[in-house]
């Protein structure tokens, strides 16, 4: 596998080793040891599956505390996916990263906790996979708005499909800091 660092510290690209023929194909899409040895620390604890149709824009979600780092790749589809640095004292504090995660690249995206998360569907519908290092807790969701102009995230649709929830998120500077995750330097 090759992973590749994003713009944002920590936010990582994996790229699977994919091994084909005209039968079909196999992926390795997780193995614990390799994967903590390119920086991906896990455990994890939780899997999600997702089906969405295309412009079904979901998040941008994190969670504290329990923060969650998500290990997320596409089945079936195509989706733009996003990571922004929301830890006040970072120095990419409200920054972003986005990349094309389908089913046909084969890539995967790892989020640290810290960081708020979403994805946009760009095919007809996309089957989406995360594996969580943290289990879900509600009372600990942060919901951050999806078209904040202070982040500035280029989404490939302008008038997505959005959850209730989604719709009322407030942007990054009007969400209270102390519920935010501190940066921490190494």
């Amino acid at each position: 596998m090759e992973v590749i660092e994003s713009s944002l510290p920590d936010v990582l690209i994996i790229k699977p080793n994919v091994f084909g023929d005209e039968r079909g194909y196999f992926v390795e899409s997780y193995h614990h040891t390799r994967y903590q040895q390119a920086g991906i620390p896990g455990p994890f604890v939780q899997d999600n599956l997702s089906l969405s149709k295309q412009s079904t824009l979901r998040g941008l979600h994190l969670q504290h505390p329990h923060g969650q780092g998500k290990l997320v790749s596409v089945l079936q589809g195509e989706v733009f996916d996003v990571a922004v640095d929301v830890r006040p004292g970072s120095p990419h504090f409200g920054q972003w990263v986005g990349i094309t995660l389908s089913a046909q690249n084969k890539h995967q995206l790892y989020i640290p906790a810290g960081f708020a998360h979403g994805f946009c569907v760009t095919s007809d519908e996309a089957l989406f996979t995360y594996k969580c290092s943290e289990l879900y807790h509600p009372e600990s969701e942060i919901s951050l708005l999806w078209n904040d102009s202070d982040i500035g995230i280029v989404w490939p649709s302008e008038q997505p499909q959005l959850s209730e929830k989604d719709r009322q998120a407030l942007p990054l500077n009007q969400i209270d800091q102390k519920r935010l995750p501190r940066y921490e330097t190494k």
